[in-house]
Parts: C-alpha cells; structure tokens; sequence
C-alpha cells in the first residue's frame, strides 16, 4: 500500500455528507480518538487510496489504522469499540444479548436511508412511490416503538443505535417532502430523541443542516437526470 496510506495512526476515507461516514466520525469523537480526515471524491474519480483500500465496494468509510483498512460503517464501530477497548464511552453495552440487539437495531436503521433514497428517486405518484412512503413510515414506527419512552435506545446513555441511526436525521425533512408524512406526527418519541442527539457536540459537529443535505439530494437527482 502506498505511503499514505500505510501511516502510522488513523485515518478515515470519508464524504462530507455521508450519514454512514458521520457514524465513524461521531464515534471517534465521542471516544476521543485522534484521526487524519481524508475528503474522497465520489461523483467524479475515485481517487486511487479509495479504491486500493476498498477494492471490492470502492466506497466511503474506510478506516485506516497503521495502513490497514477496515471497511463499512459498522464494521468500523465495531471495530473502534475492539481495537480501543481503554476508550470510553463504551458504545455497546457488556452483556452479549444487549450487544446482539443493539447491532440488529442498528443494521435496522439502514433501512431509513435505503427506503429514503427509493422515495426520492421515484418519479411523480405511482404505486412504488407509495409503496416506498409506507415502507419508510413502518420503519420509523419499528424504531419510535424499540426506542419507547427511553432518552436513548440504550437507556440513559447514548450509545451504538443512536450513533448508527442519528446520521439519517438531516435527510428525514426531506423524505417527509417527497413522502408527504411527518416524523413528529408517526413518531413524536423518536423526533424528541433526535433533538436529545442534536445537542450532544459529537453530533453537531459532524452533521449538516437539512438545507445543504437537500441540496446534494437535488444534485444527486440531476447527476442521475431524475427530473421533479
């Protein structure tokens, strides 16, 4: 592996506005984690590191530690949680079936940006569409419903979910346009919980406002030539 890419410490190959990106980075900050941040192209060409330390997905995040990659968002919390075990918060919590079920709620929570994306790639009224409206309405439900009347999925403290799902919380305004629902409306506990999210600094800090998030979905509509 070249140079760059085999230095000593971490850094994240990542896109100013990927939610699966902002998952690492909301993580590292939370732990308190030193890293290198690498902006990497993904509209135009890839750049070379991007695609030697991801050849099979050739995508953001990847995480490179001392030169060796660790791909996909998930992977890598899982992996800051192994590789740093000294670095608190603890993202998971310690027993095996309370950590089994935080990673199937947040591997669930895929799914908000998998049935978004669908809403606004679809053209005018039809039946995806709306098939695409329930499907993301049902989901948010499933998440408002695991999350119930806690402050965060784990409970008190803020943890493995709420880092996978928070990321998708600036594209929600602009699925509820497309989908013509309300977040507050079918799920008013998981609204409050991303307002609890929005004030904690790691959050903040590696978030963009719904505004610039929008405008890169009207970008990606017009690099796929999806008109309104």
């Amino acid at each position: 592996m070249a140079a760059a890419a085999a230095k000593k410490g971490l850094v994240l190959l990542d896109f100013w506005v990927s939610p699966f990106g902002q998952r690492c980075r909301i993580a590292l900050a939370e732990k308190g984690i030193p890293y290198e941040y690498s902006e990497q192209e993904l509209l135009g060409t890839k750049s070379d590191l991007l695609l030697r330390s991801n050849p099979v997905h050739k995508k953001i995040p990847v995480l490179l530690h001392d030169g060796r990659r660790v791909c996909e968002s998930l992977v890598v919390l899982n992996y800051l949680e192994e590789a740093f075990p000294e670095t608190t918060p603890k993202l998971l919590p310690d027993a095996a079936y309370a950590r089994a079920q935080a990673r199937f709620w947040a591997a669930y929570s895929d799914k908000v940006y998998e049935v978004g994306t669908r809403l606004w790639k679809l053209k005018g009224e039809s039946q995806a569409q709306a098939q695409a409206r329930a499907e993301i309405v049902q989901v948010l439900r499933n998440l408002d419903g695991e999350l119930g009347d806690k402050r965060f999925f784990a409970g008190e403290a803020f943890g493995f979910v709420d880092v996978a799902l928070v990321p998708f919380v600036p594209w929600l305004p602009s699925y509820e346009r497309y989908g013509e629902f309300s977040v507050q409306e079918i799920a008013p506990g998981l609204a409050a919980w991303a307002r609890r999210c929005a004030e904690r600094d790691s959050v903040a800090k590696s978030l963009h406002p719904p505004e610039k998030v929008d405008e890169f979905i009207n970008l990606l509509k017009k690099t796929y030539g999806i008109d309104e």
